[in-house]
């Protein structure tokens, strides 16, 4: 095996027993006709299971479309384009001579199916474990940022959600001062979290609007978001 090859290997955190498996998963449609399309779909399917048994196992509490929305964010076009790049992997594709000129190793639909190429081959190679394992080591950092908290949403339900995903008690709301005329009030609310020490602040011009000030509060200081968003 060539050297640049035994590089990638180092990258990937795995030794290919049959060299012939990591060099087919190498190559694209563009290059011969014996590709990576086939290793390409089993790859795919595997990286779909082992990414739906861990969500599984990470969240308990979580419902299905929270899976199923996690699970699309982790082995989308773009996760796995961005791990590829981060192996250098366009270097050791294999493509035609238009895809060269094009700048197909840049591509990042190549560099996605080439990885999931790579996930079938080394299933091939080794074992379901250790195609597993690789999965789960190459994918550490985006687990590590999931949440099953949807930004879409507004901070009370976020804030809900969060909670529920630990099994937590829901968060409690008090209106503890109302100031102004009737026709110009300003409501302050207290956000009571059993994971905070402190009670979360929030004020409005209705007490709605000022759960939901206290609400975000309460997501910012249980580090979930950080203000700027």
């Amino acid at each position: 095996m060539s050297a640049s090859l035994t590089r990638l290997e180092r990258k990937l955190g795995y030794t290919f027993k049959n060299q012939e498996q990591m060099l087919l998963a190498l190559t694209h449609r563009s290059y011969a006709g014996r590709n990576n399309e086939r290793l390409e779909f089993l790859g795919d399917a595997i990286l779909n299971f082992v990414v739906g048994e861990a969500l599984f196992e990470r969240f308990p509490q979580a419902r299905e479309g929270q899976l199923s929305r996690l699970r699309a964010r982790l082995v989308k076009g773009e996760t796995l384009a961005r791990l590829a790049r981060g192996f250098d992997l366009g270097e050791y594709l294999r493509l035609g001579s238009g895809e060269l000129k094009s700048g197909g190793f840049r591509r990042e639909s190549i560099l996605a199916d080439a990885l999931e190429a790579l996930i079938g081959a080394i299933y091939l190679d080794a074992d379901m474990q250790t195609a597993r394992e690789r999965i789960l080591d190459w994918l550490t950092d985006e687990f590590d940022g999931l949440t099953l908290v949807d930004t879409n949403k507004d901070p009370k339900t976020r804030l809900q959600e969060f909670l529920q995903s630990r099994a937590c008690e829901l968060p409690r709301y008090e209106v503890v001062d109302i100031q102004g005329e009737p026709h110009c009030r300003t409501f302050f609310v207290e956000c009571e979290v059993v994971l905070l020490n402190n009670k979360s602040r929030g004020q409005g011009v209705s007490r709605r609007i000022a759960e939901q000030v206290a609400a975000a509060s309460a997501l910012i200081a249980l580090g979930v978001e950080n203000g700027n968003d």
